[in-house]
């Protein structure tokens, strides 16, 4: 392979980095001192960024933000596997794992180039080729080319730092529809769905707004996904919750509902920390940019919009809780921190910080209010996802008009565009689904409890008989 002249910046921080300790070479502190280094070798705080250093910026914010995006998939672990029964904590984390490897292979094999590929201007899907992998020319790069390092510099960021960035937001759409339907959906007609779902369902909600489609064309508004990543979820979450139908005895003949507490609230509330941390990345990432002063101020107020609406949301569920729900509900509080995430993502790059705060606290009223008329509607929601994915969502979309001066219209042809799309194909795969090869499971392993049913292991095995014998 031919010797490739480093840059003054490379040197910089090659040179740097030949003197840090070997404190600094471990995986955590190596991580930090290697932003550290990029951050000290960039040129003088007042002069203007080069493209080679954008570009390292750039890509590598993807990652950083991305990682922390696919972090989220271990906090909804947590707060359904800490929301069920302990006899189906087991199959849960089974499906988040899965449905986070099927979202990455069906977003490499199809979904990225219908989001994002050939979607033409007020189009309504992008390329239907397979595969989406480095470009030429940055291979080129990486055997040694220096010719068409212009070319790769040119495009902003690396290729497959865009991609990580994306996939991980796919992943977060179909956590969604798991906790919902849990305790009673079929493992193998689960993962069905969720295939279909992150191949095509997302890709094409995708490719009309963030693809360049035709409601980016009417100026719809939706900074980090309100209504693409999490109403998408929330209604391909309702529509199995129709089909597949409540757990058994949750709601009673005399209207009355079988409350059933979690299993473990100290796991589900680190599911909450968990999110609320990977939501960072969530919505800093989408400035997709990180070159620059004007980034760094837009990102750093994204990030206080993100803690503040979550705060807000936390403490309205606390206090409407108990006049509700007739008691200080700590899953409402915690949905309630959820609710005012979900409703900022929207819009987290408004200006004036009171506005997070007030769209939060809205998000937080709507999760209270939305547990009480799903369980009046009858509808078995195990984690409150619907409340605090969709309701919520289509809030924060609505929210960006009063906040950020969105078009009312053009927000709401938006969320009846995707609501109808999404739940319409959502519900004909349910209940194909259902009629082939079942969407729920029998009433024996309901009762017997899906980790032993489906996967012969428990998640908590309280008693283990050990034979008596002498010391």
């Amino acid at each position: 392979m031919a010797q490739r002249t480093l840059s003054p910046f490379h040197r910089c921080v090659r040179k740097r980095l030949s003197r840090t300790s070997s404190l600094s070479r471990t995986p955590v502190f190596g991580g930090l001192a290697a932003v550290f280094l990029l951050i000290l070798c960039l040129p003088q705080a007042h002069a203007a960024l080069g493209e080679e250093e954008q570009f390292v910026l750039n890509s590598f914010s993807f990652l950083i933000w991305g990682a922390l995006v696919m972090w989220m998939c271990a906090g909804f672990t947590m707060l359904e596997s800490g929301s069920v029964r302990t006899k189906n904590a087991s199959v849960i984390c089974l499906k988040n794992i899965g449905l986070y490897s099927i979202a990455g292979l069906a977003f490499f094999f199809v979904g990225y180039n219908i989001m994002y590929v050939g979607v033409e201007p007020g189009g309504w899907f992008g390329s239907l080729q397979f595969l989406y992998g480095t470009t030429g020319d940055e291979i080129a790069l990486l055997g040694g080319d220096e010719t068409v390092a212009s070319a790769v510099i040119g495009n902003g960021y690396s290729t497959m730092s865009d991609w990580f960035f994306q996939m991980v937001f796919v992943a977060t759409t179909a956590s969604i529809v798991s906790g919902t339907l849990a305790e009673r959906v079929k493992l193998w007609s689960f993962f069905l769905f969720i295939l279909i779902l992150t191949a095509f369902v997302y890709p094409i909600i995708g490719s009309w707004t963030w693809g360049g489609g035709w409601l980016s064309e009417m100026g719809f508004q939706d900074f980090a996904g309100s209504t693409i990543v999490h109403s998408t979820g929330g209604w391909a979450a309702l529509a199995g919750a129709l089909i597949v139908g409540a757990r058994t005895g949750k709601f009673r003949a005399d209207g009355t509902v079988k409350v059933t507490p979690p299993s473990n609230v100290p796991v589900v509330t680190l599911g909450v920390f968990i999110l609320w941390l990977g939501w960072f990345g969530f919505n800093g990432g989408s400035q997709l940019a990180l070159g620059g002063a004007v980034d760094a101020v837009a990102l750093s107020n994204i990030l206080a919009n993100t803690n503040l609406a979550a705060a807000a949301g936390v403490m309205t569920a606390i206090a409407l809780s108990r006049p509700v729900l007739g008691r200080v509900d700590l899953l409402a509080a915690l949905n309630g921190a959820i609710g005012g995430l979900v409703a900022i993502t929207a819009g987290p790059d408004i200006v004036h910080h009171h506005w997070a705060v007030f769209i939060g606290a809205v998000g937080g009223l709507i999760i209270v209010f939305g547990l009480k008329v799903m369980e009046t509607l009858r509808i078995d929601d195990v984690v409150g996802a619907v409340p605090a994915h969709l309701f919520a969502g289509i809030w924060g979309t609505l929210a960006v008009c009063i906040a950020a001066g969105g078009n009312l219209l053009v927000q709401v042809i938006g969320i009846v565009a995707v609501g109808a799309f999404v739940f319409g194909i959502s519900l004909v795969t349910w209940l194909l689904i259902d009629k082939t090869i079942g969407a729920r499971v029998s009433p024996a392993v309901e009762d017997l409890g899906q980790d032993v049913a489906e996967l012969g292991i428990e998640a908590y095995p309280e008693f283990v008989v050990m034979p008596d014998r002498d010391e």
